[in-house]
């Protein structure tokens, strides 16, 4: 027993053990960044959900369009002119001085004179530049889906080379069985009488007149390039189309 020492044995300090990282711990430090991190990147999610991070981005909205509201400025009235009189200055009479005629010795004369005024120069009207020639035909020359169930007027310009002329306004006016007329075309427009053609209608059936419808050719400025052609319509069916023929001759 002696050999046996127990002091040695129960005086030795027991040494501290290291202390050593378990895995789990580990494993908690990851999860704990990730979530940091995670929370991070929602937060800015939500603060601009238009971001480039977000996958899902909602689409950019629209901006609202805009109407201007309509401003409404009343009329005024012109300031109503008044007239001023104007105060007449007053005309004061001067007597005139009395005159005393001298006697003179008056001719005798045994027969009276008697004055013939010298008649006026004519002057000359100026002749103008279009004439025309009018006949009476058929309508189904120009038209032949119509019988007797038309009236009208139709015909060409042409220039002093025999050239049709487009755009030339053309009228006719007067009266028709007490019904009055007024039509306005222009040359062109009626293709089935030629380049220049113009047409009017005046009815559906063929109707007398003697002279009471004339027509005539003007210029774009208004100015007339021909006389009044006064012409007659007629109530037979083959002659129920007045054709007139405008030509420049000067």
């Amino acid at each position: 027993m002696a050999d046996y020492d127990f002091e040695e044995e129960f005086d030795e300090t027991p040494k501290k053990e290291k202390k050593r990282i378990d895995m789990l711990d580990v494993f908690s430090v990851i999860l704990l960044i990730a979530t940091i991190c995670l929370g991070a990147y929602f937060f800015l999610l939500f603060i601009n959900p238009y971001s480039a991070l977000n996958p899902l981005r909602p689409n950019t909205p629209t901006p609202p369009v805009l109407i201007p509201t309509a401003t409404i400025t009343p009329l005024q009235l012109a300031t109503p002119w008044t007239k001023t009189p104007t105060i007449q200055p007053t005309i004061t009479e001067t007597p005139r001085p009395t005159f005393t005629a001298i006697p003179t010795d008056t001719p005798l004369e045994l027969y009276t004179k008697t004055f013939t005024p010298e008649p006026p120069t004519a002057t000359a009207t100026p002749e103008m530049p279009f004439e025309a020639t009018v006949q009476l035909i058929d309508s189904k020359i120009i038209h032949p889906e119509t019988n007797c169930d038309w009236l009208g007027v139709g015909g060409t310009v042409e220039d002093i080379d025999g050239s049709p002329m487009q755009g030339v306004v053309v009228r006719v006016q007067g009266s028709l069985v007490g019904e009055t007329i007024d039509m306005m075309t222009v040359s062109g427009v009626s293709q089935a009488y030629g380049p220049s053609g113009f047409e009017f209608v005046l009815g559906t059936l063929p109707l007398p007149s003697e002279d009471t419808l004339w027509i005539r050719i003007f210029d774009a400025a208004g100015m007339p390039l021909s006389d009044q052609i006064f012409f007659s319509t007629s109530s037979e069916c083959d002659k129920n189309l007045v054709l007139v023929h405008f030509k420049q001759v000067r």
